[in-house]
C-alpha cells in the first residue's frame, strides 16, 4: 500500500532550508497563555491597589512636614531626604538591620539545609511530624511570638541569672531585654527560630527534585556521603539556593513586628531597625524607644523611600545573580 502523502502547511512550504523558525508575536503568546494571565489578575490588582499605588501616592508627602492630620501644608522640599540621610539614628538602625541580616541569614540557612537533609532521609520515621514541628513557628504570628517570648524571658530570666551567677559567669543581675549589650542578639536568636520553617520547606522541595539515580550511581563509584553532598547536592541546589538566599535577605531586611512587640526599638535605640525607625517617625514613639518623637508622615515617607532605594539595589543584584546562575547552569 502506498504511503500517504504529507502536504506541508503554507508556512512550512514557503520556508526555505536554513531559515529560522517562525516565532509567534507578543500578542499571540499572550493569547496562547491567556488563562495564566487571568489566574494572576487578582494578585496583580491587589498589588497595584495596596502596594504600588500607596508608594507613588506617598511620594508627594515627602515634600511636606505633616503629622497626618488634615491636609499637608508646610512645604519643606527635599529637606526630609536630607534629614534622613544625615540622621545618626537612621544609620544606627540601618547598622542594626544589617547586623540582624548578616547573622540571621547564614545561620538560619545552614540550619535549614542540615535539617532538610535529615528530614529528607526516607528511612527516618515520623518525618512528617518533625516537619510540622519545625514549620509551626513560621506560620505563627510574629506578634504572638514576641508577646510569648517577652513573658518567657521576663519569667525565666531570673532563673537564668541565678544559674549564671552560681556558675560565676556573670557578676550582677541582667535584665535581658533592657540591656543594650544583649537585646539585639536575643532578637536575632528568636528571629532565626521564627522563620526557620520557610527555608526548611524550600530546601526540602529542592532536595526532592534531585534524582535518586545520581546518588545510587555515586555509591556504586565509591563516593561517601560527604562527597555526594559536595558533588551532587550542592550543584543541584545551586540555582534554588540562590533564590532562597535572596528571599531570606530581603525578608530579614524587613524585620519589624518581632522587634516592635519585644522591645519597641529600645532600650535607647539599641534594637531599633529601619522598619521600626520609620514607624516611630510616622506615628510617634514612646520613651521605651529612647526619646519621644512627634509624628511626621513626610519625614517617614522620605526615610522609607531612601531605604527602598537600597532594597531596589539588592533586588537588582538578586536578578542579575539568578540570571547569571541560569546562564552557567548546564
Amino acid at each position: 500500500m502506498q504511503a500517504p502523502t504529507i502536504i506541508p502547511l503554507p508556512s512550512e512550504a514557503s520556508r526555505k532550508p536554513g531559515d529560522p523558525a517562525h516565532k509567534p508575536s507578543l500578542w499571540q503568546q499572550i493569547y496562547a497563555n491567556r488563562w495564566s494571565y487571568i489566574y494572576i489578575a487578582p494578585m496583580v490588582v491587589l498589588v497595584l491597589a495596596f502596594t504600588i499605588y500607596p508608594i507613588f501616592a506617598s511620594l508627594g508627602y515627602t515634600l511636606y512636614q505633616w503629622n497626618g492630620i488634615g491636609d499637608p501644608s508646610m512645604f519643606v522640599g527635599l529637606d526630609n531626604f536630607r534629614r534622613a540621610m544625615t540622621d545618626p539614628i537612621f544609620w544606627e538602625s540601618f547598622q542594626h538591620t544589617f547586623l540582624y541580616t548578616l547573622v540571621q541569614v547564614p545561620v538560619q540557612l545552614a540550619l535549614a539545609l542540615v535539617l532538610a537533609l535529615v528530614l529528607n532521609n526516607p528511612k527516618l520515621r515520623f518525618s512528617t511530624f518533625y516537619r510540622s514541628i519545625y514549620f509551626i513557628p513560621a506560620v505563627t504570628s510574629s506578634a504572638i511570638i514576641g508577646v510569648v517570648m517577652n513573658l518567657m524571658i521576663g519569667n525565666f530570666g531570673d532563673n537564668l541569672n541565678t544559674l549564671l551567677l552560681n556558675l560565676h559567669l556573670i557578676h550582677e543581675h541582667i535584665d535581658w531585654l533592657a540591656d543594650p549589650r544583649f537585646v539585639l542578639w536575643i532578637i536575632i536568636v528568636i528571629g532565626i527560630w521564627n522563620t526557620l520553617g520557610y527555608n526548611l520547606v524550600y530546601f526540602l522541595a529542592g532536595l526532592q527534585t534531585i534524582p535518586t539515580e545520581l546518588y545510587e550511581a555515586a555509591k556504586i563509584d565509591g563516593a561517601n556521603a560527604f562527597a555526594q553532598f559536595i558533588y551532587i547536592t550542592i550543584p543541584m541546589l545551586r540555582a534554588l539556593g540562590l533564590v532562597i538566599l535572596f528571599l531570606a535577605i530581603l525578608g530579614s531586611l524587613h524585620v519589624f513586628d518581632l522587634v516592635q512587640v519585644l522591645t519597641g526599638g529600645g532600650p535607647y535605640f539599641a534594637s531599633e531597625v529601619v522598619s521600626t525607625y520609620i514607624y516611630h517617625q510616622a506615628f510617634g514613639s514612646f520613651i521605651a524607644a529612647g526619646a519621644p518623637t512627634q509624628p511626621n508622615i513626610g519625614f517617614a515617607s522620605a526615610a522609607s523611600f531612601f531605604y527602598g532605594v537600597i532594597l531596589m539595589v539588592i533586588t537588582a543584584i538578586q536578578a542579575l545573580a539568578i540570571r547569571e546562575s541560569r546562564r552557567r547552569r548546564p
